[in-house]
């Protein structure tokens, strides 16, 4: 049995509103019909990024694997309307919708940051409907650890998000600033570690969607105190069915990534598969190569299971 790959750049929506996803074929066609044997991959950016920052992973999985990439509603090209709740339980439909209605077969999640977390709760929703997960550098928080915990958007939210955010005019001046590209440069220097791939077009990606209309409502959502709603990390963990693999770029300042590790191991299941990487909060960007490998070798062991 066979199934078709939706054409690249098609347009979806879900909950009415517009999603950019694209899609890559292993022969380069914008339509293929495909072996159901095979694995897609979906890739799901963090926070303040989008599809163009698998730039040096899609042309490579996809000599490979059927590759789609998708930007979460409220960053990238995707709408950002003002009325929705901007947090896990958002994103985690966003991306079981799109697999069961734009893939349509068990897929493989691979999610950096807060597309991690997405990457997770979707897969532990999606049950054996998930064929995998990857999660690189996941943002999120266990049960056990306080508002106050020092990890990647709680970190942020205790300054951000405790009195500042309270006025309308500093919750402003903090975005203007934050979405400036000498900003944007100076932030994406604190997290990677080999500098190279922090160019202008990394920069540019960032900035551009940050001026879309609504993009100012997403960044008071996320930064709410606290953090964005959705389940603790283990309660996930506990829940997924499918095999999971950890990249770390261990030298993440955002994440105090070894601490981060250590609670991982506690949580995750026994037969998860870790691989620590010398990068920062975005691996997949800083070392494209060294990712792209590791997860090709990963998937080369997980047996296909059907919906």
């Amino acid at each position: 049995m066979s199934i078709q790959v939706p054409e690249n750049s098609s347009p979806w929506k879900y909950l009415g509103h517009n999603v950019h996803c694209l899609s890559s074929a292993p022969d380069n066609s914008t339509l293929k019909v495909v072996d159901e044997s095979s694995i897609p991959i979906l890739l799901i950016h963090g926070f303040g990024a989008s599809t163009d920052h698998w730039r040096y992973n899609i042309p490579v999985l996809s000599k490979f694997h059927d590759v789609h990439a998708i930007d979460l509603l409220g960053f990238g090209k995707s709408s950002k309307p003002g009325e929705l709740k901007y947090g896990g339980p958002l994103w985690r439909d966003q991306v079981v919708a799109y697999v069961n209605e734009r893939i349509g077969r068990p897929t493989v999640l691979v999610g950096n940051s807060l597309g991690g977390y997405a990457a997770l709760a979707a897969g532990a929703a999606l049950g054996k409907n998930a064929a995998g997960v990857v999660l690189l550098n996941a943002a999120g928080r266990f049960s056990e650890e306080k508002k106050s915990s020092k990890g990647f958007l709680m970190k942020a939210t205790e300054f951000i998000g405790t009195g500042l955010l309270k006025d309308p005019l500093i919750q402003r001046l903090i975005f203007e600033n934050l979405r400036r590209p000498s900003t944007i440069r100076r932030t994406l220097n604190q997290v990677y570690i080999d500098k190279t791939n922090v160019d202008d077009a990394l920069v540019e990606g960032i900035r551009k969607p940050s001026l879309d209309s609504g993009a100012f409502q997403v960044f008071r959502s996320v930064f709410e105190p606290g953090g964005p709603p959705g389940k603790p990390l283990d309660d996930l963990f506990a829940e997924l069915q499918s095999p999971l693999l950890l990249l770390w770029g261990n030298r993440d300042p955002w994440m105090n990534a070894p601490g981060k590790r250590a609670i991982f191991k506690r949580f995750t299941p026994e037969a998860t598969t870790e691989i620590v990487l010398e990068a920062g909060h975005c691996p997949h960007d800083e070392i494209p190569d060294q990712v792209n490998e590791a997860l090709l070798q990963w998937m080369q062991g997980i047996k296909i299971r059907n919906f």
